[in-house]
Order: structure tokens, then C-alpha cells, then sequence
């Protein structure tokens, strides 16, 4: 009975162990970008975020993405690694939260916003492909890591747009320019022979 119960306690520890020693799940984090994402599309959507408010929380968005593409560039993320995007990503929230309930207000009817909204929700299907790229296995970690520099580059291309308060329509067509090129790159790179 005690070399049962010590062999069941033992196998228990050693997927434990292997799932520790795996590192964090890049999946989740990319899962996280796609939440924020969305959370300021339904703020521009329904007012409570206004295009330059968006736009700053894009900027803070870059910053996350870029911080990915650095970590992932050796393919995994270290416990370190993930406390810290996992630190970014918790004021980027907090952020959200108090940017969608202050005073400020957004009209979701305007032009620009209605640009911005666009954007953004390209954004969230931009990073739930790389999501399910990464949960399939079709994206390796170093492959969603460079998603993310590309995501970063959208991200502060709208952020600049929007630094005025407003999104001309020249400027959201650059944007689009980046979406585009940042959206074949992510069917390149679900697509090549590469598998995690």
C-alpha cells in the first residue's frame, strides 16, 4: 500500500515538475492581448473611451508586444519573463478600467472613431489568430514572438494616429497597410513547415 501511494506521489510530482520546467504558456499570454484588445474596442464602441484615450492604450499595448517579441526571441519565456509582461499587463487593465470610467466620453458615431474601432478590432483578430496559431501548434513560440514585434508596430502606428484625439482617414490607411502586411506574415508563418 505505501509503494502505491509513494509511486502515485511521485508520478504526481513529476508532471508537476515537467509542467513547471515547460515555463509559461505563451498561448495564455497572447489570449490576454486579445481580452485587452477587445476591451478597448467595447470602450470606443460604446463611448466610454474617446480616440485619443484608445490611442494611449494602444501605445501601452506596443510596449506589451514589444516586450513578448524580446522574451520570445529564445522561444520560451522564463518565470521572470512572465511576472513581468504579467506586471504590464495588469496596469494595462487597471489603465482600461479607469481610462472607460471617467469623465472623458467618446462619441462612437464619429468618423474617427469609428476609424479607430476598425483598427482595433482588427487588432483582436489579428492576435487571436496568433492565439490559436500558438494553441494548435502551428506557431512556435519564436514565430509568435516575432507576431508580436509586428503586432507592436500596428499597434504604435495607431497610437500616433490617435495622439491628436482624432484619426484622419489618411492616417488609418497607412494603419491598414500594417494590418495587411501583419496579416500575411501571420498566414506565412501558420502555414510554413514549422511546427512547436
Amino acid at each position: 500500500m505505501k509503494t502505491v501511494l509513494s509511486l502515485s506521489i511521485a508520478g504526481v510530482l513529476l508532471v508537476a515538475s515537467s509542467a513547471f520546467a515547460a515555463g509559461p504558456r505563451t498561448d495564455e499570454v497572447t489570449q490576454r492581448d486579445v481580452n485587452q484588445q477587445q476591451r478597448i474596442e467595447q470602450g470606443l464602441q460604446s463611448g466610454q473611451l474617446n480616440t485619443k484615450e484608445a490611442g494611449q492604450l494602444e501605445r501601452e499595448q506596443a510596449k506589451i508586444d514589444r516586450t513578448e517579441a524580446r522574451d520570445l526571441k529564445n522561444g520560451k519565456l522564463s518565470p521572470a519573463e512572465q511576472a513581468q509582461i504579467n506586471r504590464m499587463q495588469n496596469k494595462a487593465s487597471g489603465d482600461i478600467y479607469r481610462d472607460k470610467h471617467n469623465a472623458a466620453t467618446g462619441n462612437p458615431a464619429s468618423a474617427s472613431s469609428q476609424r479607430m474601432q476598425a483598427d482595433v478590432q482588427r487588432d483582436v483578430n489579428q492576435q487571436q489568430r496568433i492565439a490559436n496559431g500558438e494553441k494548435s501548434g502551428a506557431l512556435t513560440n519564436r514565430e509568435a514572438g516575432s507576431l508580436e514585434r509586428g503586432q507592436s508596430h500596428v499597434d504604435a502606428r495607431e497610437a500616433k494616429a490617435a495622439r491628436n484625439g482624432r484619426v484622419s482617414a489618411r492616417e488609418q490607411a497607412g494603419i491598414q497597410k500594417s494590418e495587411n502586411h501583419q496579416s500575411q506574415r501571420i498566414y506565412r508563418k501558420k502555414h510554413n513547415a514549422k511546427i512547436s
